[in-house]
């Protein structure tokens, strides 16, 4: 009798660790899937505001970010809070197609903070006849009504 009630708890036990495992490896494939979900989107929103940059259309760049007076935006100007205040800013650094030339982004990482929240850390090239322009960047994007928006941006 011990050897049956042993044979089934070694059963149970190889069957819950079995499942245990499944589990597991179910949430690492959803895990993965929403990441590559995310960076897919992300990188579309990047793609975007290189495109509208390039075409010198600054509000049109700005459709990647939350229009929200929430908005952050860190450069060399300090903290500016708020869509509009952000893409002000843009306007008078950047008021000709001579000044804000052709944008190039690299993205050197997108990593998941929690939740519907990423960070993508890169660089910025900005090629000009007036000189170029170079910098890092650090941008918390967040999935906001089903769309990925900028919500902090600390370049430099």
């Amino acid at each position: 009798m011990r050897v049956i009630y042993s044979a089934i708890f070694a059963i149970l036990f190889v069957s819950c660790i079995s499942i245990k495992a499944d589990v597991t490896t179910e949430k690492t494939i959803q895990t993965s899937k929403s990441l590559a979900d995310a960076e897919a989107g992300i990188r579309l929103v990047m793609e975007a505001q290189e495109v509208a940059w390039n075409k010198h259309d600054l509000e049109e760049f700005m459709q990647g970010y939350w229009n929200n007076d929430a908005l952050k935006f860190y450069g060399s100007k300090g903290l500016t809070k708020g869509w509009q205040n952000t893409l002000d800013n843009y306007k008078s650094g950047y008021p000709t197609k001579a000044e804000s030339g052709t944008l190039n982004f690299v993205i050197n990482d997108i990593s998941n903070i929690e939740g519907d929240n990423y960070w993508v850390m890169g660089e910025y090239h900005l090629k000009r006849d007036i000189g170029n322009a170079d910098g890092v960047f650090i941008i918390i994007f967040k999935k906001i009504n089903g769309e990925w928006k900028i919500v902090a941006d600390m370049s430099c």
